[in-house]
């Protein structure tokens, strides 16, 4: 491999402003769809609904099944003072890492509505801070949290989607097989899928899910001057039995998103661990041993995903195929179009 591959600064792009999608396609499967075939070299354009025509036969789909909570809240503190909060995971039952937008320091107090409260419980080097969530003086477990902000919150939706969100996103900026509560961001791939094609792939292949509660440390760039110094984030995976079955066989795999992936390939280095955090980072110079094919989007420059897609292709192939896909006006980030890699 070239030094280049381990330089933040190669993964750089320009990418003109209207080609940041800021709505989902409706319906959601007819986003259109870029096909590479890493075989025959073939670069070939579809639509969403077209996906079945490209799955190799003999092939299982491995979906992520974590759901998007409303963790964006507003609140103030009891001076009156406005403040916004951005829930990214929970650390365990009751501390709650969380990202603050206004001044707080240990012990402030968050009113934010339906009588929940956050006290400032700790103030992180980064300045994010840890919080512990009370209601009627009562200390919550972080899985009683979830129903009140799903009353009182605002989906997170990513920061270069710049607009607030609305009723449509709490449906769209979900896929429709989410389940496990604890994502703050989506499984960007999963969300083309409508339950009639899903319902159709799903009984013509065999698949199974996983759950990575994706945190906003997915839209992070990397920083430093080469990628191999970048602190990966950590999250949290749960792989299901039936997923696992798949993983332990040698049925080739399709990773539905780069979170499946990163689930899947942390499992085949550490293969005793079912669950826990994972804080794999692939990279040209760590290469995918256990997934075959990825569906993925077209992501941000410098970012650990826009890393991943050339760990399957490449730097010089995962350039060429963003400059194709931008030639060909595809729509990027999370409400953006796909690419299938084969």
């Amino acid at each position: 491999m070239s030094s280049s591959e381990l330089l933040t600064s190669s993964y750089n792009f320009t990418l003109p402003k209207e080609l940041i999608a800021t709505h989902p396609a409706n319906p959601r499967d007819s986003a259109k769809l870029l096909v590479y075939n890493r075989e025959s070299g073939e670069i070939s354009h579809a639509y969403f609904y077209d996906l079945e025509k490209f799955i190799p036969k003999n092939c299982a789909l491995i979906f992520n099944d974590t759901k998007v909570i409303k963790a964006r809240l507003f609140g103030q503190k009891e001076s009156g003072a406005k403040i916004e909060l951005l829930i990214n995971r929970a650390l365990d039952a009751h501390n709650i890492h969380v990202f603050i937008r206004g001044k707080v320091k240990v012990e402030t107090i968050i009113s934010l509505g339906s009588g929940l409260v956050a006290k400032v419980i700790e103030i992180l080097e980064d300045g994010s801070r840890v919080v512990n969530f009370y209601k009627n003086d009562s200390l919550l477990r972080f899985e009683e949290v979830l129903p009140i902000i799903e009353k009182i919150g605002h989906i997170p939706l990513p920061p270069y989607i710049q607009r607030e969100d609305n009723k449509e996103d709490e449906s769209e900026y979900q896929s429709v097989f989410a389940k496990e509560e604890g994502a703050v961001a989506a499984p960007t791939a999963s969300l083309h899928f409508t339950k009639e094609q899903h319902k159709r792939v799903c009984s013509n292949f065999a698949h199974a899910y996983i759950t990575l509660h994706v945190g906003s440390g997915t839209f992070k760039p990397v920083e430093c001057e080469k990628i191999l110094e970048h602190p990966m984030h950590s999250e949290y995976y749960d792989i299901s039995d039936s997923a696992k079955e798949l993983l332990d066989s040698d049925i080739a795999l399709l990773s539905v998103g780069t979170t499946s992936t990163r689930t899947i390939e942390f499992y085949a280095r550490n293969k005793e661990q079912q669950r826990g955090e994972a804080n794999l980072f692939l990279h040209p110079n760590n290469k995918p041993l256990r997934v075959n094919h990825i569906l993925t989007n077209f992501h941000l420059p410098k970012s650990t995903l826009l890393m991943l897609v050339a760990s399957f292709v490449g730097l010089d192939k995962a350039k060429e195929l963003y400059s194709v896909a931008i030639e060909k006006e595809y729509r990027f980030y999370s409400y953006g179009d796909a690419m299938l890699i084969l």
